[in-house]
C-alpha cells in the first residue's frame, strides 16, 4: 500500500511531485490507467481556490486527510478531479489536468466517444470521462479500488515547466500549474517566459487554452 504521507506538504510542493504517478482505474473488472502529465494546485489562501471562503458542504473533502478524491461538476456538463493534500482541516487539492495513457486504452476510447491519441486525455474533463470518474467518486480514498494513486518514478525538475493556472478569473498572476515538457498530452497553450523559480527549471505564463 502507498504511504501517503508525503501529501501532507503546501500544495504547490506537492503539485510538481504528482507528475509522473499513476491513476489506476478498474471499470467491469479491466484495468484503466494514465501517468499524470499536467497538474494545478488550490489552496484555502488561493482566491482561485473553491476552498478559499471556507469549509462547505461542497469543499468539505478538500480539508480531510490528504489522499482523498475531490470530484466536482462544471459548466453544468463535465467533472474535474482533484487529489486533497495538506494536513487535514487544511483545505488544499491539486487539480490533474492531464495524464498520458498507459493502459486500457480501448475503454478509454469508448469512453470518450471514439477519440484516440491525444484527445483521448489532454484536459481534466477528458481525463474524467476517458477513466469514468464522476461524482460518484468523491472523497474516493485513493488508496483502494476501483480507483487509485500509484507513486512514480520522480520527474527531473529539468523536465518540469511551470506556467500560471487556467480558466479561472481571480489569483491570475499566481504560477502554479505544472507539467511535463515536451509531453503531447498536456493541455494546449500559448507561453511567454516568467522569472524563474529555483525550484522548477522552466517557468511560463499560459495566456490561451485549446481547451
Amino acid at each position: 500500500m502507498n504511504d501517503f504521507s508525503w501529501l501532507k506538504g503546501n500544495a504547490d510542493e506537492i503539485a510538481p511531485r504528482l507528475l509522473g504517478c499513476v491513476l489506476e482505474r478498474i471499470i467491469d473488472g479491466k484495468s484503466i490507467s494514465g501517468k499524470i502529465v499536467e497538474v494545478e494546485a488550490y489552496d484555502q489562501s488561493d482566491s482561485a481556490s473553491h476552498s478559499y471562503r471556507g469549509k462547505t458542504a461542497r469543499t468539505e473533502i478538500m480539508f480531510g486527510a490528504p489522499g482523498h478524491l475531490y470530484v466536482y461538476f462544471t459548466y453544468g456538463m463535465h467533472y474535474c478531479c482533484n487529489i486533497v493534500v495538506g494536513p487535514s482541516g487544511h483545505g488544499s487539492a491539486v487539480l490533474i489536468r492531464a495524464i498520458e495513457p498507459i493502459g486500457g486504452l480501448e475503454t478509454m476510447a469508448t469512453k470518450r466517444g471514439g477519440k484516440v491519441g491525444q484527445e483521448l486525455t489532454n484536459g481534466p474533463a477528458k481525463l474524467c470521462q476517458a477513466l469514468g470518474i464522476d461524482k460518484a467518486l468523491n472523497g474516493h480514498d485513493l488508496h483502494k479500488k476501483p480507483l487509485q494513486l500509484k507513486v512514480g518514478k520522480q520527474i527531473p525538475k529539468g523536465q518540469i515547466v511551470q506556467t500560471t493556472r487556467i480558466g479561472i478569473r481571480h489569483a491570475t498572476d499566481t504560477p502554479w500549474r505544472f507539467y511535463i515538457k515536451d509531453n503531447v498530452y498536456v493541455s494546449k497553450a500559448k507561453m511567454f517566459t516568467l522569472q524563474k523559480n529555483p525550484l522548477v527549471a522552466n517557468v511560463e505564463r499560459a495566456i490561451m487554452l485549446d481547451a
